[in-house]
């Protein structure tokens, strides 16, 4: 089989949940969202979530290999006036047996094309816990560049981790691919 990168649609939903679940219960420092609110959500918030069509601020892609789901990576497109040029890579996934692939490169890559392809788009914001290596080494490759880091951005347990933000600047040329 090969792997493809495509944009989810709700009939992902159930998958994308089942994966998005896992990385909040696996990794609770490196999203900012819990487990158990996400857990509550409707099956309906995850299909919308995925949905398609010009309304549409959120497009979420997969890597995706003969129907089941290995990855995923989303962009958030910022809908006030005054920020319409920016918008967010959000969800960035790729479980612990698929990793060592290129699938977290080719995700990215997906989003920075998708993101390009946004006429009023100049740059692609994202954060990434603080001491997390390879992620940010990933980002850097693509692109990304440290513009600060937020102390005490995400509670975890007891303790607190700080989020590193990153940005891409989409006028540039194509660092990493």
């Amino acid at each position: 089989m090969t792997t493809t990168i495509k944009r989810l649609t709700p009939e992902y939903a159930a998958a994308y949940r089942a994966l998005m679940l896992d990385a909040y219960r696996l990794h609770p420092d490196a999203f900012t969202s819990d487990v158990s609110e996400r857990e509550a959500l409707p099956i309906g918030w995850w299909e919308k979530r995925l949905g398609v069509g010009s309304e549409v601020a959120d497009v979420v892609f997969g890597a995706v290999d003969g129907g089941h789901l290995l990855g995923v990576a989303g962009l958030s497109v910022e809908s006030r006036k005054k920020a319409r040029h920016k918008s967010t890579l959000f969800g960035m996934y790729v479980p612990h047996a698929h990793r060592g692939k290129g699938l977290g490169r080719d995700l990215v890559a997906g989003v920075l094309d998708h993101a390009r392809g946004q006429s009023q788009l100049l740059l692609v914001q994202l954060t990434v816990t603080q001491g997390n290596r390879s992620a940010q080494g990933l980002y850097e490759r693509m692109g990304f560049e440290v513009f600060g880091v937020e102390p005490y951005a995400v509670a975890v347990g007891e303790g607190y981790v700080s989020k590193v933000h990153m940005w891409c600047d989409l006028r540039g040329g194509l660092a990493g691919y």
